[in-house]
């Protein structure tokens, strides 16, 4: 699956999220211009979400799985409709066994030495993870070595104002968690802060 064909490449990072809140959630998240959700596994209810998700996504929306760690994962994640896998590190198998059963792969990397594993097992984009640690200038460094047109998306910290900055340093994307979403967090408030983030990265492509 090529990630370039989701615009803008903005991943809704959706930790906490309840079976209840989905369904208002990715309305406001779809109605603001997102089009990757994920919900990360490591919370009660992901998989009901991700399937509730799954099934109201327009048809140039996927959802997916976050903190996928293991093979089961990315098959469980597959049968409840998920269609992304996105992890925290870079594990060959796990990224191999989404690749095969045609998932956007998106797996976390934070030295070139991960990155490479995660290209050759089949990842499609790159989670720069952590991007605080990471930074601009070691941004910059992956983008001198990692083969041409390689989706990079920084994730951790990520705020409207810090995107210019980041797609400035090679990023082409990013995951977007805390200053996006945060369990409670009304449709309302988070259809507001989607669209400031959906601004931010339509004025930095200018």
């Amino acid at each position: 699956m090529d990630p370039k064909q989701f615009t803008p490449p903005l991943v809704a990072i959706l930790r906490g999220l309840t079976p209840a809140e989905a369904q208002a959630a990715g309305q406001a998240l779809f109605d603001a211009g997102f089009r990757l959700l994920e919900v990360p596994l490591n919370r009660p209810g992901a998989l009901e979400s991700i399937a509730i998700l799954s099934h109201m996504a327009p048809a140039d929306a996927i959802v997916g799985g976050g903190t996928m760690l293991t093979v089961a994962d990315v098959e469980t994640v597959h049968a409840a409709g998920g269609r992304m896998l996105v992890s925290p590190n870079c594990n060959p198998e796990v990224i191999a066994r989404a690749a095969q059963l045609g998932m956007l792969c998106a797996p976390g990397v934070a030295t070139p030495t991960e990155a490479f594993a995660a290209l050759a097992a089949g990842a499609q984009a790159l989670k720069i993870f952590p991007a605080e640690m990471v930074g601009h200038a070691g941004l910059k460094a992956f983008k001198t070595v990692i083969p041409a047109g390689t989706p990079l998306w920084p994730v951790g910290g990520i705020t409207p104002e810090s995107m210019a900055a980041w797609i400035a340093a090679g990023a082409t994307g990013f995951g977007i968690g805390g200053s996006l979403y945060s369990p409670g967090v009304t449709a309302e408030e988070l259809g507001k802060r989607a669209r400031s983030f959906v601004d931010a990265w339509n004025a930095a492509q200018k």
